[in-house]
């Protein structure tokens, strides 16, 4: 398996179990104070809210790696001091 697709499948699953445990919070902080019906609302708009936090993660770590490969590729001695 490429090592690309090694550090998508653990991003996945740490992005998939972060949401569980953000829903199972809001389930522990709201359950019995609030109607069933509002408790599912907020489950899922906390879920949404952490997906797109999630999503802006990802995107800012692809964003970085472009950059790092970009600035390798024009000068593969740019960690290296010329004197």
């Amino acid at each position: 398996m490429s090592k690309h697709i090694k550090e998508a499948l653990i991003y996945l699953i740490v992005a998939l179990s972060s949401l569980f445990s953000l829903g199972y919070a809001v389930h522990m902080l709201v359950g019995g104070l609030v109607t069933p019906e509002a408790e599912k609302k907020l489950i899922i708009i906390a879920c949404l809210s952490g997906a797109c936090v999630i999503a802006l993660m990802a995107y800012d770590v692809i964003r970085r790696r472009m950059r790092m490969t970009e600035n390798s590729d024009r000068n593969p001695r740019a960690d290296k001091i010329d004197e």
